[in-house]
């Protein structure tokens, strides 16, 4: 009867980790909504913004801005944005392999999740700052960072800097992407790019001739807006990455603690079926134990 104990202990251990990751999995699945919300809130501004800036360039000198102007060295800054809790299967662990592929040894690290921080941590990699964002995520938490990161690209101290993060794809895919924010790219402007949640894989092109085609007044100058404009795309651009990188937390997690709760309910079943194979073989045993005794009794 030892073994019955021992198996309904189980059970019941199995059942109340069941509740809690059902629990976990209604509770991610709320947050990814609210997530893909703000990012489909922000897809019109991003397409409308992208063919101000388009129709801005082709008015003005590519390399008048210094946020435009390429350099030759090599010397990177990365942001690299994570969770900052576990329990998301391998989200954390595809984003670092990428990281780990297309970075140097010589690449410097920003931070925004305390998983990779303290992989990139163990890992010895330099990191100097690290930023903390709420969920839902809020625009001003961006902005912050996107102030740091021009600051360090514009005091000469890098010459490309870049963001590492979970694409946000379908709730059961999310990919590991690094796009480069600055130097900021003129192809970059006129392409559609996945993450900016305005359209997937479509050449820029169309969307150039078609920005170029609208007769914009800038005032008092097309470098004065620009000057404007290029630090708001940049607090955008950090934006919508969070964003992103929110929703896929969340999706991940939904998944994961969907599958955690399907494979307790089979562990319930396997145990269930353990224990009525033991309960049925422990009564058989003390029939024939009671059958025995009476035969040797006549």
């Amino acid at each position: 009867m030892a073994n019955l104990r021992d198996i309904r202990r189980r059970i019941k251990s199995v059942k109340s980790t069941a509740q809690i990751t059902k629990a976990m999995e209604l509770v991610a699945a709320a947050k990814m909504k609210k997530a893909q919300d703000q990012a489909i809130a922000g897809r019109g501004y991003a397409d409308k913004l992208n063919k101000v800036l388009v129709n801005l360039k082709g008015n003005t000198d590519e390399e008048s801005h210094p946020l435009l102007a390429k350099r030759e060295g090599n010397k990177e800054l990365m942001l690299v944005i994570s969770t900052g809790r576990g329990l998301c299967g391998g989200l954390n662990t595809n984003l670092y392999k990428k990281v780990v592929s297309v970075s140097s040894e010589t690449t410097d690290y920003v931070t925004s999740g305390k998983k990779l921080r303290q992989q990139l941590a163990k890992a010895g990699k330099n990191l100097i700052a690290d930023w903390e964002v709420e969920d839902p995520v809020p625009f001003n938490d961006a902005k912050p960072i996107a102030k740091f990161l021009t600051e360090q690209f514009l005091s000469g101290e890098y010459d490309r800097i870049t963001v590492a993060f979970s694409n946000f794809v379908s709730t059961l895919t999310q990919t590991p992407h690094v796009a480069q924010l600055l130097p900021i790219e003129a192809s970059g402007l006129a392409e559609k790019q996945d993450y900016e949640g305005v359209g997937k894989g479509e050449v820029g092109e169309t969307n150039k001739e078609e920005a170029l085609g609208v007769d914009y007044e800038f005032e008092p100058s097309p470098e004065g807006v620009l000057d404007k404009l290029l630090p708001l795309y940049i607090n955008f651009q950090i934006y919508q990455m969070l964003v992103e990188a929110r929703a896929s937390e969340h999706s991940a997690r939904m998944v994961a603690m969907k599958a955690a709760t399907d494979n307790a309910k089979n562990m319930i079943k396997d145990l269930t079926l353990e224990y009525n194979k033991a309960r049925q073989a422990a009564i058989t045993a003390e029939l024939l134990e009671i059958t025995t005794a009476m035969k040797a009794m006549e």
